[in-house]
């Protein structure tokens, strides 16, 4: 679609001329002779770019300018045949991009206005990089890993379209604020969102709740009702949980998929919505297609946008970027004064498995915030965590004992012949000949940590109760020996 230019020029001479001059271009034009013209344009023509003359019959040109919405406004070159110093600053304060003074060359022309749509895309590319990327948040999605940045583009160029969006991920991911952020990315974000839980609706009930159902259609239907389909007629449905739904019904979602039409509980006639879809499971889909769970026909008519939520465990940082998100709106719910955390909580966070991803995050920070008034957050008030590998087992008291339980003289085995470290026992003799180099035994045994945690330093350095910089000083001081 080509650019749309507003000529606002009370001469119609120089209008005119002016138009002629974008007739090479191939912009669209439109001429408003006055203020009043020009303000009714603003609104139908929607243009890119304003020519603007200062000087109009019924009002001056920056009254114009001064009140166009800066997050929304076109861009604006003010014309004017008297410019003064004071003027021309003033316009390029109210938001002017460039300013002309007539009589106008129509080379120099062509180039201001060249120039004012090149800023214009600039700017929108600018804010659409800011919304998505700025401070790690997509919506209500928050990391900055390049795991997310991948869900962010995927939502980003689904998102004009009304292509079905297929997510996927562990419980407790954000599979529903993804599907959010799929809906308010799109030109229906001023329509209904209606989120339906397929696992928590009995399964006699799913289909009314869906489709609605008619007064009289079964044992305490005591009035009319309207199902989530037409709840959310122009917007988006978003089905959660859809593999838990009875495999009976999913023909009839197959059919309603297709045609958009459906029929209410106890109702011959036919109802025709338009609704975006967007599915959400935790399960392989695939493989419930194999057991027979989940009818084929239906996985490859909704798995058209397929996105994967990566668990908590493998978003690097962004645990620290949601916890202190958490911790801010967490806090303001609770009435508690929240500054930050120590590097002890973040290193534990960092090291943490997750395996509850960002729900049991945020239940651990709301746990801090109840039952701690202190503002700075403190490793000693982080609760007893259930380790991901063994669920007995706190994490918590592992970090608390693990120093204390292994000395020096003691060493893990070879993470290739155990998956998990076992402490040998202490030798019985030890003579001058045993003795080593303490950098040595240190070194040793740091990387013996490292391999124990799948070279996962943050973990590593929470286990052995140092700081991850002071391993990473100490392996840069080993590779510098070898060197020397």
């Amino acid at each position: 679609m080509p650019p749309k230019i507003l000529i606002v020029e009370d001469t119609e001479s120089l209008a005119l001329m002016y138009q002629s001059y974008l007739i090479p271009t191939g912009v669209e034009t439109r001429i408003a002779y006055n203020g009043e013209q020009a303000v009714v344009a603003l609104q139908e023509f929607e243009p890119d770019l304003v020519i603007l003359d200062v000087m109009l019959p019924d009002m001056n040109g920056l009254d114009i300018l001064s009140s166009l919405d800066p997050d929304s406004a076109p861009q604006v070159i003010v014309l004017t045949g008297h410019a003064t110093k004071e003027m021309a600053i003033k316009a390029i304060k109210l938001g002017a991009s460039d300013f002309l003074e007539k009589p106008i060359e129509a080379d120099r022309f062509r180039i201001t206005v060249n120039n004012a749509l090149k800023l214009k895309d600039l700017k929108q590319t600018v804010k659409s990089y800011q919304t998505t990327y700025e401070n790690g948040k997509y919506y209500d999605l928050i990391g900055s890993s390049s795991e997310m940045q991948s869900v962010y583009q995927i939502i980003k160029s689904a998102s004009a379209s009304k292509a079905t969006v297929f997510i996927t991920g562990e419980s407790g991911t954000g599979k529903e604020l993804c599907a959010r952020a799929v809906h308010l990315a799109s030109p229906r974000a001023n329509k209904p969102f209606v989120a339906l839980n397929c696992a928590a609706i009995p399964k006699d009930l799913i289909e009314s709740e869906i489709f609605g159902h008619l007064k009289g259609a079964f044992t305490g239907a005591i009035a009319n009702r309207e199902g989530a389909a037409g709840q959310a007629d122009g917007g988006t449905l978003f089905l959660d949980e859809l593999c838990e739904m009875d495999i009976n019904l999913q023909s009839k979602l197959l059919r309603f998929i297709q045609t958009g039409c459906y029929q209410q509980v106890g109702s011959e006639k036919e109802v025709k919505v338009d609704v975006r879809f967007v599915c959400a499971t935790n399960r392989d889909p695939l493989l419930e297609v194999q057991e027979g769970r989940f009818r084929e026909d239906l996985y490859y008519r909704l798995h058209v946008i397929p996105i994967a939520l990566p668990p908590l465990n493998q978003r690097g940082k962004d645990v620290i970027e949601i916890a202190d998100a958490l911790f801010k709106k967490i806090s303001k719910e609770e009435g508690r004064a929240y500054k930050g955390m120590s590097e002890g909580v973040k290193n534990l966070f960092l090291s943490y498995g997750w395996p509850g991803n960002v729900r049991q995050l945020e239940n651990t920070i709301r746990n801090i915030l109840v039952l701690h008034d202190e503002a700075y957050i403190e490793a000693s008030m982080i609760p007893a965590l259930p380790n991901a590998q063994n669920q007995s087992q706190p994490v918590a008291a592992t970090v608390n004992t693990v120093a204390s339980e292994v000395t020096p003289s003691q060493s893990f085995t070879s993470p290739s012949t155990e998956a998990t470290p076992v402490i040998s026992e202490v030798a019985t003799a030890f003579s001058q000949a045993d003795i080593e180099p303490l950098w040595l035994v240190e070194k040793r045994y740091i990387e013996q940590a490292i391999d124990a945690c799948d070279n996962n330093i943050p973990k590593a350095a929470a286990l052995l109760d140092v700081s991850p910089s002071t391993i990473y000083r100490k392996i840069k001081s080993w590779e510098e020996m070898q060197v020397s």
